[in-house]
Parts: structure tokens; sequence; C-alpha cells
């Protein structure tokens, strides 16, 4: 299949595969590829690879373009039939990256395995079969197998193309070019000689360019609208402009827009967006092919994504509902196109994540849903695509996280169930799919979330077990695979965190151990992730709770302190991430709650107050977020309980019951109920407290700071037997399947 004969299915030009220890390759390749110019006097020019573009664009990169979706896997594969070519980043680590060796596997079973290229940073090609030098393969075993009929790897080798970046070898930039020339189907001395001769423009000339396309531009426009209620002798005349108009806004939208950036002309860059948004607004939807419809819906779509990344929320969302009118008129054309269904969703989808990203709940949920309706027709007639089955799940998922961000945690429940039931179905017709098993794990995780706010411990339980046991699995098919490994300490920490709720604090501390050995492990290969480094933190700092808890105080100084040392790099690195923010003054409690143990009352007071200048404007922003709202009631109730004024203590005691009743949904969630037990009894409100009480002993919650409370207040609290029984059951359940 050659490029120009699959130009117009194609979304991107090619998709960089890679391993997350090899980002700074992607982020430099990936830039070279969207900002390189091929020269003039080759555009146009027929290869092997089809008609030789004037950009290689746009280039997908997965880490970077999926950075505000819910789940990996599906825009992955959707990436993936969407792109010509696949470039690999081979080195060593890329060879053992699961991910990587899925994705070239994914792509050469669309039968393009002559369009897979690789780009050589580290290691040695082949190295596999090399006694002794196996460490040093950089090749995944993907690359190196061809595949059978069905698609499954065979031990024929296989010979991918390979541009080689190490030093003395092509080098940086001569590898970058004979990857352009085998992408484009040239030769690589002409091109490197092309490439010679060529130099840069000057700013003024890009100005002066800019100022000249818009007003060409403007005037074939309204020239080829005139002409369009011409004669009919006129009309070939008429389409020979737009066409010429069109031509120049594809370009004004690829080169320049490229150029502008370079030269940091965000001025003229808008003026040519705004320019070529008012040429498309201009233009009539009849009279003119589907082909042509798709296409301009695809060109306002990035018009969408280029302001978005300008942070032009208002105006990505203009481009985003004219591309959207577009695609609907498409999709309702053709019901029964899948594929058009699927695009029209995709668009509504972006629309609904604009909503988000402006704080505009309800109308994101209204995209969200409109894009559900969307699939659910499509649905009539593919009953059996499992791409659709998978397009309806995510957004499924995203119904429910904006209903929870909502504070309507009741209302979630649906749609994180049909999540699980349809996650549940796709697992099953394809167990290998690793993206829909971690998305099973992470709609178990989601339920586990709802059933502890519930108060149905013993389902949170179950639920978290099940996340744990999909993680854990998926990490033993690759245990070189970091990412994962990262997954399944999380959903260690989360389970462990939730057992020592139901009172068994033993189990809780083994889990939050591990937790706390994997994310050492992990930051010590990768010291500058941040996602590692927050999770070492933050499991750090619940591990020395629950040993502070337990009487262990000897070890809980030393965890807290490596805590509150990455996340105040953490905070200073990135001061807007709300939930670094969050957990840093959360390990500032822990710090308060340690000092008070140990007598040192001053300090303990300092610390409380300033984990609480944090919380206090945090839950001022998000009011319905349950993690804030707990750590600002508990920063409260410990400052209150250091404090040297009862008039003060009283009034905190009497701040913390009131955010805590005002919530919206949840209100039997026993981390809540157990906070209000303790500020109605420091107040002396023993009969409020009572049915609150009873109402944790029936959940079956057993968390040592409330015990602990009751112990003061001389109140009896036995084991609830029945729910211990009820625990058991659901684990002998876990285990049988």
């Amino acid at each position: 299949m050659t490029q120009d004969s699959a130009s117009p299915a194609f979304r991107y030009y090619a998709f960089i595969s890679y391993s997350h220890q090899d980002r700074a390759w992607a982020d430099w390749l990936h830039k070279a590829l969207e900002t390189y110019a091929v020269p003039k006097r080759l555009v146009g020019q027929a290869t092997a690879a089809g008609i030789v573009p004037g950009r290689l664009t746009p280039i997908f990169r997965d880490r970077d373009e999926l950075a505000s979706a819910h789940d990996l896997g599906r825009k992955v594969n959707e990436a993936l039939a969407q792109s010509a070519n696949l470039i690999v980043i081979c080195s060593p680590q890329a060879a053992t990256s699961r991910w990587v060796n899925e994705e070239v596997l994914a792509f050469k079973r669309l039968g393009r395995s002559e369009n897979v290229f690789c780009l050589i940073v580290a290691g040695e090609p082949n190295a596999a079969a090399l006694p002794g030098r196996e460490a040093e393969e950089c090749l995944a075993p993907a690359l190196r197998q061809l595949l059978d009929a069905n698609g499954e790897p065979t031990a024929e080798p296989a010979e991918p193309i390979a541009a080689d970046a190490r030093p003395g070898k092509d080098g940086r930039n001569n590898a970058k070019l004979k990857l352009i020339a085998g992408l484009l189907g040239l030769d690589y001395d002409k091109l490197k000689q092309r490439e010679l001769r060529r130099h840069n423009r000057r700013m003024a000339a890009i100005t002066t360019l800019a100022l000249v396309v818009m007003a060409l531009t403007t005037t074939l426009a309204i020239a080829a609208l005139f002409a369009r209620h011409a004669a009919v002798v006129a009309r070939l005349d008429a389409e020979r402009r737009q066409k010429q108009a069109e031509g120049l806004v594809d370009f004004m939208l690829g080169d320049l827009n490229d150029k502008l950036s370079q030269v940091a002309r965000l001025d003229i860059m808008e003026a040519v967006d705004d320019k070529a948004m008012a040429y498309f607004e201009s233009l009539p939807t009849t009279d003119i092919n589907d082909e042509a419809l798709a296409q301009r819906a695809r060109a306002l779509e990035k018009i969408g994504s280029v302001r978005l990344n300008q942070g032009h929320l208002p105006a990505a969302m203009t481009s985003y509902q004219a591309a959207a009118k577009l695609a609907a008129a498409l999709a309702q054309a053709e019901p029964a196109d899948t594929a058009r269904q699927l695009a029209h969703a995709r668009i509504l989808t972006f629309i609904g994540m604009t909503y988000w990203y402006q704080g505009q709940l309800d109308a994101a949920l209204q995209s969200f849903e409109s894009a559900q309706t969307v699939l659910q027709r499509a649905e009539q007639h593919a009953a059996n695509d499992l791409t659709l089955w998978f397009d309806l799940a995510m957004v499924d998922n995203d119904i429910g996280h904006v209903l929870e961000a909502h504070g309507r945690l009741d209302e979630a429940v649906v749609p994180y169930r049909n999540t699980l039931a349809l996650s549940r179905k796709l697992v099953a017709a394809r167990p290998d799919n690793t993206g829909w098993a971690s998305q099973l794990g992470g709609a178990h995780n989601n339920l586990g979330k709802l059933a502890l706010m519930r108060g149905d411990l013993a389902t949170a339980v179950t639920e978290y077990t099940a996340d744990d046991t999909i993680e854990t699995a998926l990490s033993a098919r690759n245990p070189q695979d970091h990412n994962q490994r990262d997954n399944v300490l999380a959903s260690r920490a989360i389970l462990g965190r939730t057992r020592a709720l139901t009172g068994d604090i033993e189990a809780g501390m083994h889990d939050l151990q591990q937790a706390v050995d994997m994310a050492m492990q992990l930051t010590k290969v990768d010291p500058k992730n941040t996602s590692f480094q927050e999770h070492l933190a933050l499991y750090s700092s619940q591990l020395s709770r629950l040993l502070r808890l337990s009487g262990d105080l000897s070890a809980t100084q030393a965890l807290n302190a490596r805590s509150l040392a990455i996340f105040l790099a953490l905070t200073k690195q990135d001061p807007a991430n709300i939930g670094w923010q969050r957990e840093f003054a959360e390990a500032q409690l822990e710090q308060a709650a340690q000092s008070q143990a140990s007598g040192q009352t001053d300090a303990a007071r300092r610390q409380a107050q300033a984990a609480l200048a944090i919380l206090d404007p945090l839950l001022a922003r998000q009011p319905n977020d349950r993690a804030t709202l707990l750590a600002t009631a508990s920063a409260k109730l410990l400052l209150a309980a250091v404090s040297d004024e009862a008039e003060v203590a009283q009034q905190l005691r009497n701040e913390a019951v009131n955010v805590m009743q005002v919530v919206k949904s949840g209100h039997g969630d026993p981390r809540l109920l157990a906070l209000q037990v303790d500020a109605l009894l420091a107040l002396g409100r023993k009969a409020e407290a009572q049915p609150l009480i009873r109402q944790l002993w029936n959940s079956g919650y057993r968390d040592a700071a409330l015990l602990a409370v009751l112990r003061r207040e001389h109140i009896d609290y036995p084991v609830n037997m029945a729910f211990q029984q009820k625990l058991l059951a659901a684990a002998d359940t876990n285990a049988r399947q």
C-alpha cells in the first residue's frame, strides 16, 4: 500500500513507539519529524512510498498525546490503526518493554510490516543470538520475527529497516535524515544533498509570507464563493479556485504554523488560524462530496487542537463544534458506517474534555452523553464490534468520573458498573489484550472506591483485591515493564489501606510495605520519573501512619521525612499540581501527629497549621473532592487537639463537623463518620455520636485511630464477627476465581 493511496485513511503520518527510559530520544525525534520541512524540489515526487508530502505531520507519541486519556490501550490501538508508519526507538530498554513489543505486533497485524522503521539509539541489533551479550539486544522480539498468516510470531527472522543514531554510526542528524528518507521512499544521499543546500528563512520573510498568504487566501475564497453561484460553465473554475484556497489553508495550518512557532510569533499564528477558521465557516456544506467534508472536519479538528495547545479553550471549542457539525452530517448520512460514528463520537468526546478543562461539568457530561448516544446507535449495526464496545466502556468511564467530581457518587455507580460489564466482555473475547485487561482492573478499582464511600467495606476489599489480582498478573507477563509495576504497587497500597480500615492492620502494613519497596526499586531505575517519586512519598507516609498507630514510633519519622522531602521537591517543580499539594499536606499532617505522639505540642501545632494552610484553599476549589475533605477535617481536629486555647479548639471542631455534614452523597463513608465521631465526642455531644458509632460498627470499620478515640472515651466497641465472616467468605470467593 502506498502512502498516496493510504493517506486519506490515516490520521497520523507515523506512530513513535519507545520505552519510557528513552523519553529524551522520543522528545527529540517527535520534534525533529514534525518540524521538518521536505525540500521543495522533492515535494510532489512519486516514490515507492507514495507522493512526497511537504511535511511529516502529525506524528503520534502515545505518552504525550494520551495525557488526558483514561485508558492507554484503546487510544494506542486506535492510533496504530490510523498511522501510516511505525517508528520504533530501539534500545535494550525498548527490547524488554512489553508495550513496545505489543505495539509492533499490533501494527504488523494490520498488514503494514513493510512500514516499520527502527531508530537504534543504544545496544546492539540481534545481540540476543550472541552468547554472553543478550542484555545488549536493542530490537524487540516482534521486530526480529516475521508473522504467520494468523498474525503470530514465527522463528523466521525479520530484517527491519533501521537508522543508527549511535556514536560512531550514522550519528543523530544523519540517522534522522536516513529515517525520513525511508519514510518518504527517497534516496538518502539525494535527500542529504538537498538538506545541505537549504537555509532558514528570516523572521521578516515569514511575517511577510503570512500576510501575503492570508490576503491571497481571502481573495481566492471570495472568488470561489462567487464562482459557486455562477453559471454551470464556471463550476470547474470555482472548484479549481477552491482547491487552491484549501491547499493554501493546509499550508497555513501546517508548514507556516510550524515556522511561526519556531520564531515565537504566536500573534501571527493566531491570525493565521483565525483566518483559516473564518474561511471554513464561510464555505457551504452542500454540493461537495463526503470525502471533502471529512477532510474539512479533520482540518477543523486540527485547528481546535492547535488552539487547545495554546490554552485558548473557547476558541478550541469553536473549532471542535464546527468539526462536530460536519462529522454529525456524515454520520447521519451513513448510520451503518461504524467508522463515521466512531469519528463523530470522538469529536464529541473532545468537546466534553474541553468543557472539563474549563470546569464546566454539566456541559462536559452532556457532551459525553451525546457521544454515548452516537455509539449506542452504532451498536445496532455493529453489535459485536470490539472497538465500539471499548469506546462505550470509555464513555461510561468518563461519565462516571464527571458524576463523581460533581459529588453525585450514587449516580456514578451505574456507568462504572457498565464499564465493568463491557470490560469483562472485552477481556473474555481477547484475553491477550493487556490494555483491555488493565481497564478491567480500573473498573474494579472505581467500584471499590464507591463501595468504600457507601460504607460497604467488604465489597470495597473484594473490588480492590480483584484489581490487585489483575494488575499483578499483567506485571507477571512482563516483569521488565516498570509502568505496570507501578500499577501493581498502587493497587497493593490501596488494598492495604482498606484492609487496615477493617482492623487488619498487620495485613495493611504488609501490603503498604510491599508498595514502598516496589516504589523504591522503581525510583532507582528511573530517578526522574515523578509518578514513581510520588508513589514512594505517598505510601511511605501512609505506612508511617499505620506504624505510629500500632505503637512503633521508631521507624515512622524516617519514613515520613523521606515523604516530606520528595513532596517538597515535587511541589516546587509544579506548584499547580493539586494532587501533589494535597499529598504534601497529608504528609505534614502525619508529621504533626508524630510530634503530638512524642509530646512535642508546639511542633505539632506548627505542622498542622502548615498543612491546613494548603488544604483550606484546595477544599474551596474542590469542595466535592473526598480526599481533600477528609484531610482538611483531620487537620482541623488535630490542630484542635494541640491547641492551648479552649475556644479555638471548640471552633476548629465545629468547623470540622460543619465541613463534613455538607457532603452531597457518600454519607456512609466510614472515614467521614469516624472523624465526625472524634469531633462530636471532643465537643461533649456523645448522644449525637452514638448512632454514628453504631453505623461504623455495622460496617465493620476498625481503623486504629477510631479505636484509640473510643478507648479514650471508655466506649465499648467489640469485633463485629458477622462482618469478619463476610470478609472471609469474600476472600474465599476471590481465591476460587
